[in-house]
């Protein structure tokens, strides 16, 4: 390919019924700027935003991936730049007359013999990271706990080379809030389930204040902790191992400290025991996400994304997109492929639950775009949910989760999250993935500390100022110089390198990490 500065001007189209195209060029073009097909721009137009391919006249549908994403709020020639202030968004598709479970695509054929090295858990899960987690009941105890993690870091990792890391599952939970209101439990159930991620053993440690409303039985009622006996023969209930400030025993500060670095250290000697074995790919739980999305997500790293998790359904893995109000306006899309009618109506009765949730706000899908997303050229949420929901790929959808529920299947699962980067990426750890892909095209430093994240840049531009921040470059698709079907199997494939220990992603190698951020859609008193 020629040098990213010489190139000839060149478009996207993703449909052959479209009516606008996104220029490809880095640094955009200016106004008289011609294409190969004659096309010349009468406006100048910035990289990854639309130009139209016809004459528009005011009203008429502006079309990208063969969905109307809005319509024209004045006469726009042919050439011109076409960006959301020029524009009318569509009203959100109805919640009802949807087509449920009308899409039948042939089975693909199962893809065999992919592998890699995991932890084997007493449910039956496996990690991909070996992890002490410290689980906190609210938010008053979280400098002392991340205080005795530095201590624990420091003073007892080192003996214990076998175990990856100790993280303080930090959260604003747990009182000052309506703890029995009705969704109250989402909060709850979604940082349960992740004191459970596969990633952490089942090695459960709790540290308490004691007067909290999250009391630590609340939290993590009996029957919830699964252990292996000492004879290896099958899963008992473990008792809860709670750390609390307030007990009497503690007297002075170093007293709260010296009690988690001694109950850390129990189950630290535990993770280290532990040994990597040989799993199918089949055991590989994904979350799939993005995050400063831009008009090129839907056009190299999404679809990217999107063959992976047919790799991964294929394969028999566990794959979960979400972010619902970037797949609202798909709706139609998703429960055409559902592989039931159960499943379609879940996916209807999670959307409806969250147009409410918005709607309460005073706020509609609208609010979603980011100054960045319209900066990259994202004019409005209908056309960024069309570049986001191909990240789920083709497969039938298999199930759905509430918000902070835990996977319990394998193949396509919809587990319905909010938008926000940090609050799906928690919900998804709640959801219990083992293994994170995040795309983005304006940027993001985005990790997590409880599982790897490999990211996915958009943009060969990106990729090349990002070098150490980005795991994968998609741009190349855009540039001509590799396929989709390229960039997914090289994805593939890195997931069982870094699912295996053989790889660390740069998230990981620079130690970068969001915190952990519950939904709480119930009041604050």
């Amino acid at each position: 390919m020629a040098d990213a500065n010489t190139r000839p001007p060149l478009y996207i189209r993703i449909h052959a019924a479209d009516n606008v195209a996104i220029v490809a060029n880095d640094g955009g073009l200016k106004t008289g700027a011609t294409f190969a097909d004659g096309l010349v721009l009468v406006d100048n137009v910035p990289q990854g935003h639309k130009v139209a391919l016809a004459d528009l006249a005011e009203g008429d549908a502006i079309v990208r991936y063969n969905v109307v994403i809005g319509y024209a709020q004045k006469s726009l020639p042919r050439g011109s730049w076409v960006h959301e202030r020029v524009m009318r968004m569509p009203t959100a598709p109805e919640l009802d007359g949807l087509p449920i479970a009308t899409v039948k695509p042939p089975a693909l054929p199962p893809l065999e013999g992919y592998t890699f090295e995991g932890y084997r858990n007493a449910d039956g899960s496996v990690g991909s990271r070996n992890i002490l987690a410290i689980t906190q009941t609210v938010q008053c105890v979280a400098g002392v706990t991340e205080f005795a993690v530095q201590r624990i870091k420091a003073e007892l990792l080192p003996k214990f080379p076998n175990v990856d890391d100790v993280v303080a599952l930090e959260h604003s939970y747990g009182c000052g809030v309506a703890i029995d209101a009705p969704d109250a439990i989402i909060p709850i159930r979604t940082l349960r389930n992740i004191s459970l991620n596969p990633n952490f053993g089942g090695e459960v440690m709790v540290v308490s204040l004691g007067c909290e409303k999250l009391q630590p039985e609340r939290l993590l009622p009996p029957g919830t902790i699964p252990i292996t006996d000492q004879r290896g023969e099958g899963a008992t209930d473990a008792a809860l191992d709670v750390v609390c400030l307030q007990d009497d025993a503690h007297v002075g500060f170093m007293s709260m400290i010296d009690s988690v670095m001694r109950q850390a250290e129990v189950h630290l000697a535990r993770l280290n025991a532990r040994r990597r074995e040989t799993v199918p790919a089949s055991e590989l739980v994904v979350g799939v996400q993005c995050g400063g999305s831009d008009a090129f997500s839907g056009v190299t790293a999404n679809p990217a994304v999107g063959f992976a998790t047919d790799l991964l359904v294929r394969a028999g893995a566990t794959v979960m997109f979400s972010e619902t109000t970037e797949v609202r306006d798909g709706i139609d899309q998703l429960t055409s492929r559902a592989s039931s009618p159960e499943v379609a109506e879940a996916m209807i009765r999670e959307m409806a639950w969250y147009d409410a949730y918005l709607q309460k706000g005073r706020v509609d899908r609208s609010a979603n775009t980011t100054p960045g997303n319209k900066k990259g050229g994202l004019s409005n949420i209908v056309e960024k949910a069309m570049g986001s929901i191909v990240k789920s790929g083709s497969a039938p959808i298999t199930g759905v989760l509430s918000p902070g529920e835990k996977v319990r299947q394998k193949g396509l699962i919809y587990a319905a999250t909010p938008a926000s980067d940090f609050i799906c990426g928690t919900l998804q750890l709640a959801a219990g993935i083992n293994l994170h892909i995040f795309t983005t095209g304006r940027g993001t430093p985005y990790g997590l500390a409880e599982v790897p994240v490999i990211k996915v840049a958009t943009r060969s531009d990106l990729a090349r100022r990002w070098h150490d921040l980005m795991d994968v470059n998609a741009g190349r698709i855009a540039d001509g110089d590799a396929t989709i079907e390229d960039v997914g199997w090289e994805l593939f494939r890195l997931m069982l390198d870094v699912a295996s220990g053989r790889k660390k992603t740069w998230a990981e190698h620079w130690k970068l990490h969001n915190a952990l951020v519950l939904f709480n859609p119930a009041p604050v008193t």
